[in-house]
């Protein structure tokens, strides 16, 4: 073999080698193409590859079943350590780990990384409802809970039904299960039912009640953010009529439990610097999200917190035993 061709064959391996270790990173969206999870991954992807956080476009490996239960099983059975890897998750993530959807497996088998963007949950009320703030509200609940009820496009047990039990229980009341909620097919008909005077009040996300806020026909008494929304500076927070909830439908990603804190922060960082971009400010406009960045221990403190309290609240209600 002459020097020249032992020298391709070298070269030509270590090029082998190096593509190989410097594979794309991969995210998993545990749903089919389309909808929440499948466009976490495919923008958060490629913003980090269009700002270089990482070096090679991000592969995006639709995993639907289960709602969601079949990718976090997957991950944590087959992919525990694997640094390349993340998944989009959303607050109905951690409500189904909070409510043993999963079939036993657990919120702390992965860890969460960050959310950088979310769909703000709301309190609604028919515009000509007597009911001016959140707190008017919650006191007429405190005089009669049985009397007065709440919508929402979920069912029972639900994000949006849990939504107000976590106003009403941070607020003092003792038995949420005497407040009624009426589960229905999706924002537009819960704020039918409450704009036909049906029911009090209508539990869901900023996004389901825009069109709505312009027409007049309802008025927005609370968002659960820790900010007003830009755009909708007229909406009080929770937290500033002193009830302190955040409730939102974030986007976000979780990674195998066991990769490195290193690798860990790494991707947090790459979430915050997608966080920062104006692709990803661009991006949150045109799918009517609003700001909401959490990254790395305070994200994880913050889904820990978040999966306490829903699953003490669907115990409570009965959802689970």
């Amino acid at each position: 073999m002459t020097k020249r061709l032992f020298g391709a064959l070298m070269t030509s391996a270590v090029l082998s080698v190096a593509a190989f270790s410097a594979q794309a990173a991969e995210c998993i969206a545990p749903a089919n193409p389309g909808g929440g999870w499948d466009f976490t991954c495919r923008q958060i992807g490629k913003i980090m590859h269009d700002i270089g956080a990482v070096d090679k476009p991000v592969q995006v490996t639709n995993m639907a079943g289960g709602g969601g239960g079949l990718a976090f099983g997957h991950v944590v059975a087959e992919r525990k350590d694997d640094s390349d890897l993340i998944v989009a998750a959303s607050s109905a993530t951690a409500t189904r780990l909070a409510q043993n959807a999963y079939a036993g497996m657990t919120a702390d088998q992965v860890r969460f990384v960050g959310a950088i963007g979310a769909d703000p949950g709301v309190i609604v009320v028919a515009a000509d409802s007597p009911y001016q703030s959140l707190n008017d509200l919650v006191d007429a609940i405190k005089a009669q809970p049985g009397e007065l009820s709440f919508a929402g496009g979920s069912a029972v047990g639900g994000f949006d039904h849990l939504k107000p039990l976590m106003i009403l229980q941070r607020a003092g009341v003792e038995d949420v299960r005497a407040v009624k909620y009426i589960g229905v097919d999706g924002g537009a008909d819960a704020i039918t039912q409450t704009v036909g005077g049906f029911t009090t009040a209508m539990s869901g996300d900023m996004s389901e009640i825009v069109g709505f806020l312009k027409s007049g026909d309802v008025r927005a008494i609370a968002v659960l953010t820790e900010d007003r929304v830009p755009g909708f500076d007229d909406i009080p927070t929770a937290k500033e009529q002193g009830i302190d909830v955040v409730a939102v439908n974030w986007r976000g990603l979780y990674v195998p439990k066991d990769i490195s804190d290193d690798d860990f922060n790494a991707w947090a960082d790459k979430l915050q610097k997608v966080a920062d971009s104006d692709e990803w400010q661009a991006a949150m406009a045109a799918n009517g999200l609003a700001p909401f960045t959490k990254v790395g221990a305070d994200f994880q403190n913050y889904v820990d917190g978040v999966v306490g309290e829903i699953r003490e609240l669907s115990k409570e209600i009965g959802v689970i035993q």
